[in-house]
Parts: structure tokens; C-alpha cells; sequence
């Protein structure tokens, strides 16, 4: 037997017994010929004390081990004496005089520190020393990295989020079923992976870049509530909040519902997970529902952070023919100018403003004007006096600025507003400490344009899922211009995080040739790519939706981790790489031939 308890179990309930302990060795101690051993394991540590008085054979033994040494201890469960009880450790009451020891591996010095002392942060966790190591020994070395407390926190936090997330699920009646990972490969807006077929010479499966016409294709099968832990590779750069190659989503899919009706059902989801997994306050009961073209104003972004209590206001009638020719010269080619009150934003410096306006620049503003809200007529800015007084106590009410409180501006084509200014409020009120992080700010967005113009390519594109239900149906797609037709497509969004987008799902193959026709796809290249999935809704598609929520951001949000990789297991590195396994790598000539590869690789 190599334990009867964990190393985290064990309390002064157990005194005088004989016990099992098995795990690693944490940190050893000689004392004036007693020694000491910490041993670790996923649940806890133990002390225990080594005598010669008590087992000369186990004390040998124990003055040859070392740190991370794999070790058995059998011995018997002591009080401590109260002035030596460690309130940090659950263990901490007792220790093990130790009769007999086994050494069941050893172990090299690890490149970085593993053990921990317990209590130097949060529960009986360690002092986080994997800031001071570098990410990718940390990820070459990631099985010793799993080892430490944190690591293993962050593993079993994620396990608990999951398998709530299974039964909540299941308690709602979904069901889960696996979809394939060698599939087609098809358009969903990032690089494939692609696998090439040596049974089918010359062509290639792809990774799912997400389940998205399978689990369609399943509410077509009569599955009305479908969900899986799926999969999702894609070729794309990494982020702190996005992991190179792969990555997992709650995938879910409903039949015979409305866009409300979904939203309805899904929100008690992450008010549970809230409630369960974090101690922050969720702001709103039912989610505020924001049209895109709402948040983009208000927010400049469509991912917008509610916990910051400052909107963007259009103040483009106002300004309209005014004396500074920035604002009326934009006014006049059709742009916008817009303001940002700032509340107690006088207290920011000059340096401070100097550095947001070179930030604005790198988004493609001009610059960032702001007007220092003081007593009436001795306002602080350099466009007071191009403005005039009555012109800028107007803007001042307009925006119910008070004297302490700054006015930022921005003056452009729309896009290049929402992203200047949606910047800027977000860098000030992380520089005035003005968001509440006590709580979690769950919205949707809703109300996207189906389509938007390609700048470069000088034509209409598909704004995000191609898969949606236009609003209007086929009336739309026929009568409206397609930049003013709005889709059945919603974001649910967190604190500033995208954490999935979804869709009413377009299930009637007309509409879809239609929609695709006027994205620029002929019929033949979209029955050459959906063409499974069209073929099925020819058979009695329901009217169906769904979204996608990443696992990883959901966790990342709830745990309050910042990086995405220290609540994944096995992650790569920045560039993609998995430096433990050594992927990507070459392969044999042999496995080439069978794939009926040659490789001729562009520099």
C-alpha cells in the first residue's frame, strides 16, 4: 500500500495513529541530528520528523533524500506542541514520527524553484516565483511547473468550472455529443490546420476551427438541445487571453427558441458560475441587451467594460459650423466629433494626457483635444478660445461636466472615434483606479450589421457569422442596402472580455444562397463548402441558435488570472511552440511518402 491518507488530510483526529503517506519531498531540515521532511502532495503537506532514537533505519535513509525525491513514510500520527502548531498548514496540528521510509525515485535539482512555503498568499498557497522564471523553461519543464501549489489550484479550479458546466447542462436537459476532428475545411475566419489524407492522394482534412456545421446539422437531426466541451484549433497569433493552435468552448446549440428566449435560458448559467466559482458581485440580474451600434458610440468598442462609469457622447449638431476649423471641417466631410467626460480627470498630468494623445495617434487620430473643466470662462485648454465661452459652456452641459472633471475629443471618421475614445476610457479609468473589480459586468451585444465594406478589397464582406438569420429575413436581403441590414448575431461579453458570439442561424437555403450572393459568393462555391449542411436544410431545417462561450477566457475571468496559459495544462508558447514535446517538428521522408507530400518550403 503506498498511503492510507493524502499529505493534506491529516488532523489531530487521527493522533496516535499508524498512517501511509506517499508524495514529494517538499523541503528538508536537519536539526541537530532530527530531521525534518515536508511531504507534498496535490491535497496538502505533512511534516515529518525523522529521530534515530525512534528508527535508525529510517533516519539513514532520510539523510540521503533530497528536494522533489519521491518518497513512502509509514509512521505514527503526533500532536504538536502548541507553541510549534503551523496555522498555515491544514496538517498543521500534527506531524509523523516516521518508523519506516522508502525511497521510490529520486530526482534531479529542478531547473526552478517547486516547493512552496505555505500561507505567503491566499489559502495554502505559495509565494508565485514563476514570474521570476523564464515562460518557456517553465513550459520545457512543465510537468515540475504543474507541481507547484498554484498550478495545481488553477487545474482543479478548471476541472470544478467544467464539470459544473456538464451538469448544469444535463439538469437543462442538453445533451452532449462529440462531433468529428478530422473534418472539411471551410471559412470561419481564421487559418485551418490542415491533415493530409494518405488514403485520398492530393487531399487534406482540416481541424475544426469549431463544431459549427455539425452541431447545425445535429438540431436538423432532432437534437433540440445540443452542447460539447469541443475542441477548436486555429491558426492564429497568440494573445494573453488566447492560446496559440487550440483552444475549448462550451459549444451549444437550441431549436425552436427565440434570440431572447436563448438569452433567457442561458444567463442563469453564469450567474451560477459566478455565485459558485467567484466572490465578485454579478451587476445586473438580467444582462443589458446594447445594439452594436449603441456600444460602439457610448463605449467605442463592442466589447465594453460597464464596470467603468463614463460614456462617449456625439456632440457632432452641437460643434456643426463652429469656429475651430477641426471640428467643422470634419463636420463637413461627414464625420463625427464626440466627447468623453472624465470625472475628477483634472488630477491627470500633463505628461499623463501627452502620453494618451501619442497612443491615440497609433489608432489613426489625429490627436486628442480636452477641455480642464474650471469656474465659468477660465476653463484650461488650448481649443477654448478657437470654441468661444457660450460654445463651450454648451458642451459642458451637454456632457453635465463638472469643475475638477475633463472633456476628452475626439473628431474623424467614425472608426477612428470609437477606437480613439474607447481607448482612452479605458486607459483613464485604469490611471484613476475608477473600475469597480469587485464586480462582474455580464451584457449582450446585439443588433450587428450582417455585412460591412472591405476597405482594401473595395467590396461588401460578411461582418461575422455567415451562418446568421438576416433580421428582415429575404425582404431584407432584397429590398435594403446591405450595410443597413442588421443580423440575429449577439456577443455575450464580461468585464471588457468577449467570451463568445452566437447567432440565430440562417436554416432556410434560399436566404442563404441569397445572403452569400451578396457577401460575393457564387452558388457553386457555397454548395461546394456547406453544401452538407444546405443539403440537410432541404430536409425540414428548425428554426435554430446557439453560441460558443471559451472555457479558458470564462476561467480566466472567474479565477482572475491574466495569462491564458496558467489555466491550461500543456500550452504553447508565444510563437506556437511546444517546447516541451519539441512541436512543431520535421518528419521522416517515409512519413512524407505516405502522405504523399514533398516538401518545397518558401523563404
Amino acid at each position: 500500500m503506498f498511503r492510507t491518507h493524502t499529505c493534506g488530510e491529516l488532523t489531530k483526529k487521527q493522533e496516535g495513529k499508524s498512517v501511509t503517506l506517499s508524495g514529494w519531498v517538499n523541503s528538508r531540515r536537519d536539526h541537530g541530528g532530527v530531521i525534518f521532511i515536508d511531504v507534498r502532495d496535490r491535497y496538502g503537506m505533512t511534516q515529518v520528523t525523522f529521530d534515530p532514537k525512534h528508527s535508525e533505519t529510517a533516519w539513514k535513509t532520510a539523510d540521503r533524500v533530497r528536494d522533489e525525491f519521491v518518497i513512502k513514510i509509514t509512521g505514527k500520527v503526533i500532536l504538536r506542541t502548541e507553541d510549534m502548531i503551523n496555522p498555515r498548514l491544514k496538517t498543521g496540528e500534527i506531524e509523523i514520527t516516521a518508523q519506516d521510509v522508502e525511497i521510490l525515485n529520486s530526482s534531479k535539482t529542478p531547473p526552478f524553484q517547486v516547493s512552496y512555503i505555505p500561507g505567503e498568499e491566499a489559502g495554502d498557497a505559495q509565494v508565485d516565483q514563476s514570474k521570476n522564471v523564464n515562460e518557456d523553461l517553465r513550459l520545457k519543464y512543465r510537468f515540475l511547473d504543474i507541481r507547484r501549489r498554484r498550478m495545481l489550484e488553477n487545474l482543479e479550479f478548471r476541472h470544478k468550472v467544467i464539470f459544473f458546466m456538464r451538469t448544469w447542462m444535463t439538469e437543462n436537459n442538453f445533451i452532449e455529443v462529440e462531433t468529428p476532428i478530422l473534418t472539411a475545411s471551410s471559412p470561419e475566419g481564421a487559418r485551418d490546420f490542415l491533415v493530409p489524407s494518405r488514403l485520398h492522394p492530393g487531399k487534406f482534412y482540416a481541424l475544426p476551427q469549431a463544431p459549427q456545421q455539425y452541431k447545425q446539422l445535429l438540431m436538423v437531426g432532432g437534437i433540440d438541445r445540443y452542447f460539447q466541451i469541443a475542441p477548436c484549433m486555429r491558426d492564429e497569433d497568440a494573445r494573453a487571453d488566447r492560446s496559440p493552435g487550440e483552444f475549448y468552448q462550451l459549444d451549444v446549440e437550441t431549436s425552436f427558441m427565440t434570440q431572447d428566449e436563448f438569452f433567457t435560458l442561458m444567463e442563469p448559467l453564469f450567474h451560477e458560475l459566478a455565485k459558485k466559482f467567484s466572490n465578485k458581485e454579478v451587476m445586473f440580474k438580467k444582462f443589458p441587451r446594447i445594439p452594436y451600434k449603441e456600444s460602439m458610440l457610448k463605449y467605442g468598442s463592442d466589447k465594453p467594460d460597464l464596470r467603468i462609469p463614463m460614456e462617449i457622447q456625439d456632440i457632432t449638431d452641437i460643434v456643426k459650423g463652429c469656429g475651430f476649423a477641426v471640428f467643422a471641417k470634419v463636420v463637413e466631410q461627414k464625420g463625427v466629433v464626440r466627447a468623453l467626460k472624465v470625472p475628477g480627470g483634472a488630477k491627470l498630468s500633463r505628461t499623463e494626457i501627452e502620453k494618451m494623445t501619442e497612443e491615440v495617434k497609433s489608432l489613426g487620430a489625429k490627436g486628442l483635444a480636452y477641455i480642464i473643466v474650471e469656474e465659468q470662462g477660465k476653463h484650461r485648454s488650448p481649443i477654448v478660445k478657437f470654441l468661444g465661452d457660450d460654445l463651450v459652456e454648451t458642451i459642458i452641459k451637454e456632457v453635465k461636466a463638472k469643475k475638477g472633471d475633463v472633456i476628452f475629443f475626439g473628431a474623424d471618421k467614425p472608426k477612428i472615434v470609437e477606437a480613439s475614445l474607447g481607448a482612452t476610457r479605458i486607459n483613464i479609468a485604469k490611471k484613476l483606479g475608477i473600475v469597480d473589480t469587485t464586480k462582474l459586468a455580464f451584457c449582450w451585444i446585439v443588433d450587428f450589421p450582417m455585412y460591412e465594406f472591405n476597405e482594401e478589397e473595395r467590396k461588401i464582406d460578411f461582418m461575422h457569422n455567415p451562418f446568421s438569420m438576416p433580421q428582415g429575413a429575404m425582404k431584407d436581403l432584397e429590398e435594403k442596402d446591405p450595410l443597413d441590414i442588421l443580423a440575429y448575431q449577439y456577443d455575450i461579453v464580461c468585464n471588457g472580455i468577449e467570451l463568445s458570439s452566437g447567432a440565430v442561424r440562417n436554416n432556410v437555403p434560399e436566404i442563404m444562397y441569397k445572403a452569400f450572393e451578396i457577401g460575393g459568393y457564387k452558388k457553386e462555391e457555397v454548395d461546394a463548402k456547406f453544401g452538407a449542411m444546405i443539403d440537410a436544410f432541404k430536409f425540414g431545417a428548425p428554426p435554430h441558435c446557439g453560441f460558443a462561450p471559451g472555457i479558458e477566457r470564462t476561467i480566466m475571468i472567474l479565477r482572475d488570472e491574466s495569462n491564458i496559459r496558467e489555466i491550461t495544462a500543456f500550452p504553447k508558447n508565444g510563437r506556437a511552440e511546444d517546447v516541451m514535446m519539441g512541436a512543431p517538428r520535421e518528419v521522416s521522408a517515409r512519413q512524407l511518402k505516405e502522405s504523399h507530400i514533398k516538401l518545397d518550403v518558401l523563404k
